[in-house]
């Protein structure tokens, strides 16, 4: 007889214990489905009244305090929350695709799209991130405000001709620029030092990166002939159904990396590679670059890879939106070039 009993009914425990977890999940979104439902009817009815029969912040403190001295244990119905429902209502309305998202966000990272983004492709971007995956308020308000958006959409605008002719479409997975500002390295640092900070902080680092991707191996070994190399690290990302290789450079970018990052994707492919798996992807991570440079550069390169920056602090929204508006205005004459 073994020494604990219980233990033979474990597996009729963790499928009980699977129900709870499965119904608790359930219950939540039945519960924040409703929860959203009502905020957006309250937002539009309020929103009415304020157009109709000129409602104003103070009918809504009063309106706050009646719905407060009738039922004192609801929570969520401050002036101040019901002023927000009608912006929400009226941020919607007029976009007909998006409605089928909102109840699919909790309404704190409502709060977080409603305030710290402007264009309503902003919302859009963060309204279906939000609604494929379960961000804590914490993470989905770290991601608003690294400018995931300006840069996602700054390295959409820029993808070199073989990423763009890529069996699934890359849209949305890279950035034109990391923030590692969770790793508090020196300035002096090295790419040894670089990359290992990265593995010591492995989930912010995969979480910075995006969806879908998982690490499988720090300095991935090579070998072609008699030589050994190592790929800095090498990711595979479900959604595009291939692997990522990154090379990480302490330094400002130099066309000659590129050839030492191609290399590595030609021994991948043909030595690694499954045969149902889509061609590697580069992915080359510096500490600067000169955007003429890069162009020049890539311009004849044949291998699916982007160039990247990294920075160790997070950079002001402000100056990301500078750059989405600048490269939104010069790349129709670069194309037209082309």
């Amino acid at each position: 007889m073994p020494k604990n009993p219980l233990k033979l009914y474990h597996q009729d425990f963790d499928k009980i214990y699977q129900m709870i977890v499965a119904t608790q999940g359930s219950v939540f979104r039945q519960v924040n489905q409703q929860l959203i439902s009502l905020y957006w009817k309250i937002g539009e009815y309020v929103s009415h009244r304020v157009t109709q029969d000129g409602w104003g912040m103070n009918i809504v403190e009063e309106l706050s305090g009646y719905v407060q001295e009738r039922h004192p244990t609801v929570k969520g119905f401050s002036a101040r929350n019901i002023w927000r429902m009608k912006q929400f209502y009226e941020t919607y309305i007029d976009h007909q695709k998006l409605p089928a998202l909102l109840t699919e966000i909790s309404w704190s990272n409502h709060l977080h799209i409603l305030s710290k983004t402007k264009t309503i492709e902003e919302k859009a971007f963060y309204l279906n991130l939000a609604a494929n995956h379960n961000y804590s308020e914490r993470n989905f308000a770290r991601i608003i405000d690294s400018g995931t958006y300006e840069r996602t959409s700054i390295a959409d605008k820029k993808l070199s001709a073989p990423l763009t002719e890529f069996p699934i479409d890359p849209k949305g997975v890279f950035k034109d620029s990391y923030v590692f500002e969770f790793l508090n390295l020196s300035e002096q640092h090295s790419e040894h030092d670089l990359r290992k900070s990265l593995i010591n902080h492995l989930k912010k680092f995969l979480f910075e990166l995006g969806p879908d991707f998982t690490l499988m191996g720090e300095e991935y070994p090579l070998q072609v002939g008699k030589k050994d190399f190592k790929v800095d690290l090498l990711m595979f990302h479900r959604g595009l159904n291939c692997m990522v290789a990154i090379e990480l450079k302490s330094t400002e970018f130099h066309p000659s990396h590129l050839g030492q990052l191609q290399f590595y994707l030609e021994v991948l492919d043909r030595d690694i590679k499954k045969p149902h798996e889509n061609p590697t992807i580069g992915i080359l991570i510096c500490k600067t670059k000169d955007e003429e440079v890069v162009k020049y550069a890539t311009s004849r390169h044949a291998s699916p890879t982007m160039i990247a920056e990294y920075e160790t602090k997070l950079i002001k929204k402000s100056l990301l939106e500078q750059r989405l508006h600048e490269i939104s205005q010069v790349l129709p004459w670069d194309q037209d070039e082309k």
